[in-house]
């Protein structure tokens, strides 16, 4: 139904995963009362569903979470969520700073149940406009356009936006996903669905954490079943978890990255991007090396490792999944036969143009077209327009290696909140540089 007086709100949430989340409990937690309304268009809140594999444990600590790092005190923090359901001492037994995923996913519904302010969910951002001003002078709302669960629309404005609509899952060049090929985003959704009878022959292409962890779970789910892994580099490479390494995550790190030369952002990517990008914990290495040898020495001949290759083509032929291989030993291709093919490439940033539309016309870019972002998170825009929009991703090229991660999540939510209020009360200009 479509209403002709717009609610107003100080700040509007697009997207409703862990980092919106954590800004939503910034946002309760802060002094100052802010209005809110998140919108977000899966019917629950959900952060890699189809990755919370049996055993598969996080890569941060569980003190990494939506408010400890901003607020130790937080009643939305990991501890007391298992103060609160009763597994603390249990947990502290275990002497283990990482939680399996599934268990920091319930933490994830668990806080999203505390918050005094309902999200919208099936509720779908479909436009951002500039609001009707009946003036003159710069704009202070944006006008939000929804989608509702009921199909009709819900028209809000915002005196400042929160885009956070996740990474975009990324497969190989020339190649759709389908019901023989699934992206691992997919994964578990897809495998719970399909008869493991039929699986045979699978092949998991990629180098990284998710591509190991398939591998390894596909290995003990289907004792039947050969598994063939497609890796690009020669076998997976360890995650740099080592202390010095892990400063890269600190909050101060976002300011030496921001503040920091273009020499020296390079210097950042080049060093130290095993610390997250298409590497494994050794746990997983270890466990899926044992695995192999087990299988050489029983000469089952299940699991099968293709290094230093890449995945060039994906056809149905007849009733199997052809895969062309190309080999960089080699440099010569070569078909594989599967029922099932997994592609585990990753992700791309959110790209912040698709949803604002030709609002996009009002903020300013680099040379080479990225979005110049304010240390606050906030967009740079031209002075037609004064209302804030915020980015919670795709803000790498200006923050550094934890823009899209959890590490930093927590204080990211708390600048982002804080730069709101301030900029409320007119302690900022326009938030070029908070």
């Amino acid at each position: 139904m479509e209403s002709s007086e717009p609610e107003i709100f100080d700040v509007v949430g697009i997207g409703f995963g862990p980092s919106n989340l954590s800004l939503a409990v910034a946002l309760e937690e802060s002094l100052d009362p802010v209005t809110s309304a998140f919108f977000e268009r899966q019917p629950s809140l959900g952060w890699h569903r189809g990755m919370l594999l049996p055993s598969a444990k996080m890569q941060v600590s569980f003190l990494k979470d939506l408010a400890t790092f901003r607020n130790p005190t937080s009643k939305f923090s990991f501890i007391s969520y298992l103060h609160d359901v009763g597994r603390l001492a249990r947990f502290v037994n275990n002497q283990d700073f990482f939680p399996t995923r599934r268990e920091f996913h319930d933490y994830l519904e668990w806080a999203e149940s505390k918050l005094a302010q309902p999200v919208a969910y099936s509720s779908e951002v479909t436009a951002i406009t500039l609001a009707p001003t009946g003036g003159q002078g710069a704009a202070d709302r944006l006008l939000v356009q929804v989608r509702d669960p009921a199909g009709g629309s819900r028209q809000v404005h915002a005196r400042n936006v929160v885009i956070s609509t996740g990474l975009v899952p990324r497969m190989p060049v020339g190649v759709e996903a389908d019901e023989f090929v699934w992206h691992s985003s997919q994964f578990l959704h897809n495998f719970r669905q399909r008869d493991h009878g039929e699986l045979k022959r699978v092949a998991v292409v990629g180098g990284g954490q998710s591509a190991a962890e398939i591998v390894r779970f596909l290995y003990d789910s289907l004792p039947g079943a050969t598994v063939s892994a497609i890796v690009p580099s020669y076998g997976y490479s360890v995650a740099d978890d080592t202390p010095f390494a892990n400063q890269v995550f600190d909050p101060d790190a976002v300011d030496s990255y921001y503040h920091g030369s273009q020499r020296s952002k390079d210097a950042v990517w080049q060093y130290h991007r095993n610390t997250n990008y298409s590497v494994v914990d050794d746990e997983v290495i270890t466990g899926l090396y044992e695995r192999s040898y087990e299988d050489e020495f029983s000469k089952s001949n299940r699991l099968g490792f293709l290094n230093l290759a890449r995945v060039v083509d994906v056809k149905r032929v007849g009733g199997d999944t052809r895969v062309t291989v190309h080999s960089m030993v080699t440099e010569e291709s070569y078909d594989l036969d599967v029922d099932l093919l997994v592609c585990a490439t990753g992700y791309d940033p959110m790209d912040p143009a698709e949803i604002l539309g030709e609002l996009d016309t009002y903020c300013a870019h680099d040379a080479e077209g990225r979005h110049l972002v304010g240390r606050d998170y906030r967009l740079v825009t031209t002075p037609e327009l004064n209302c804030g929009i915020y980015l919670q991703g795709g803000t790498e090229h200006t923050h550094g290696l934890a823009s899209s991660l959890l590490s930093n999540i927590a204080v990211r939510s708390g600048d982002i909140a804080h730069s709101i209020v301030a900029r409320r009360s007119g302690a900022q200009g326009k938030g070029i540089d908070a």
